[in-house]
């Protein structure tokens, strides 16, 4: 009778080897699946116990399979990796079936085998009650065997969401361009709070409203038995966004746009944002960007541009947002976001001069520039040298990764030290220019109204004698 009685010995798995390892094969055979895809895989294996072969098969599938046409392929994988379940009864709902493998505690046996067994056999009689504990029971402590777990090499590809992530806008592909605006559409844009100066009707206000409480009193008699409150508004700031579309900044143009798109049209901004492109005249696509379909908002806003890929005057284009926009109230406390790389055409001055205009408006600047990412980067090109010091964040956006930072950036209050620019002093000329001020010796006195740019006579010293010695005729 003892040799009779077989015992049931747990083996413990490791289950992220196992997910990766069975991933790795449903994606060598045509089913997509990721890394995220392994790791839901190993979490829900510890939820939902698979005790049962259906049961494993039916969880695997929900993580895996996403379309009809993967069944096949997933069936013949999970029949290579953990045997075959039949075409008839693998197919059906998983509903009857995990409540008869939870009642049955694990019935492993094979299926023909087990529809072989005598229907006699399978009720719950004495017998089977006690053959049944003695199955359960565990074996003794000297008799069991020790626990053998062999660690599975396996090789973890990383996702193509992740591989976006990572890579620079300047090396994206055109098919990987129209898949970055669902990415980009994740991020959630969100500028600090500000309080309003008008007010609105709140039940619990500090304020009370005087002549909504003194008109209320007109119904009881001129007794103000409620009082009207009211609270100051609190709404977010808003967010004006400048984006380089000049020929050095074009590999990160269409990048940009698509995150253009995608901040202006957030829960968080959606209709307090204002989008403007630059390249040697500013160009207001606020109206262009403001459609559903992406792609056809940034056809829409490269059509509306005349200049795209040309020159670069980054002061010109701020004048005009200053003259037109800024001090009319669109960048009155509002959170604006530059994106440029800073290589100025003209005089570094008039960006040095507009940039301290916008930021005596402006509530925050930040300014994104995309070459921050090359090793031993130093802000000293003409107009970024001279934006540098109105600029309340200097953050690289050269690829999705780093957008979280800029994202972080509009985010930040008045005085954050996130993605504070850093400290920089021009570098001494080689070659100072002479002083302007006139040495004894160095040089003859002019008469009064002649200055050195009057012609030859104010660049050659007997010239100018010979122009004295003439007089005026």
């Amino acid at each position: 009778m003892a040799d009779r009685v077989f015992r049931v010995e747990t083996e413990w798995l490791d289950l992220p080897a196992l997910a990766v390892a069975f991933s790795r094969r449903l994606h060598d055979a045509g089913v997509p699946s990721s890394a995220e895809d392994s790791a839901t895989f190993a979490r829900a294996l510890t939820l939902v116990r698979p005790i049962a072969r259906r049961r494993l098969y039916w969880t695997a599938r929900a993580v895996f399979v996403s379309d009809q046409s993967q069944v096949r392929t997933f069936d013949r994988v999970f029949a290579d990796v953990f045997g075959s379940l039949g075409d008839s009864r693998a197919r059906r709902e998983p509903a009857a079936d995990d409540l008869h493998a939870t009642l049955a505690q694990a019935d492993e046996r094979p299926d023909s085998e087990r529809d072989a067994e005598p229907a006699r056999e399978r009720a719950p009689g004495k017998a089977g009650a006690h053959e049944a504990a003695q199955t359960r029971a565990p074996a003794p402590r000297g008799e069991r065997k020790p626990s053998t777990e062999r660690e599975v090499p396996v090789a973890l590809v990383p996702s193509d969401e992740e591989v976006l992530r990572g890579k620079r806008f300047d090396a994206f592909e055109p098919d990987e361009l129209a898949r970055l605006y669902r990415l980009m559409s994740r991020l959630e844009v969100a500028p600090p709070l500000r309080r309003m100066r008008r007010a609105r009707r709140d039940r619990h206000g500090e304020r009370i409203n005087l002549r909504r409480t003194l008109r209320g009193s007109l119904r009881t008699g001129g007794d103000p038995v409620r009082l009207a409150r009211r609270r100051r508004r609190i709404v977010r700031r808003r967010m004006v966004l400048l984006c380089d579309i000049s020929g050095s900044m074009e590999p990160y143009a269409r990048a940009y746009l698509q995150f253009l798109t995608s901040a202006a049209s957030g829960q968080m901004v959606r209709g307090r944002s204002e989008a403007f492109v630059f390249a040697t005249r500013l160009t207001r696509v606020t109206r262009a960007l403001a459609s559903r379909n992406p792609e056809r908002a940034i056809q829409r806003a490269a059509a509306a541009v005349p200049d795209w890929s040309s020159g670069t005057k980054i002061g010109a284009s701020l004048k005009t947002f200053n003259d037109r926009y800024g001090r009319r109230g669109m960048a009155r406390g509002a959170v604006i976001v530059i994106l440029s790389d800073g290589w100025e055409l003209h005089s570094p001055k008039l960006v040095g001069r507009e940039m301290g205009r916008l930021a005596r408006l402006a509530y925050r600047i930040v300014w994104v520039n995309p070459r921050m990412a090359a090793g031993g980067f130093s802000p000293r090109t003409g107009g970024m040298a001279a934006a540098l010091a109105h600029c309340d964040a200097l953050v690289s956006g050269h690829s999705l990764a780093a957008l979280d930072e800029v994202v972080e950036a509009i985010a930040a209050p008045r005085g954050s030290e996130l993605g504070a620019p850093p400290a920089f002093e021009p570098e001494p000329d080689e070659e100072p220019w002479a002083s302007a001020t006139p040495v004894q010796g160095s040089s003859v006195a002019m008469p009064s109204g002649y200055g050195p740019s009057r012609g030859i006579a104010g660049a050659i010293p007997g010239a100018r004698l010979a122009a004295n010695s003439g007089g005026h005729r």
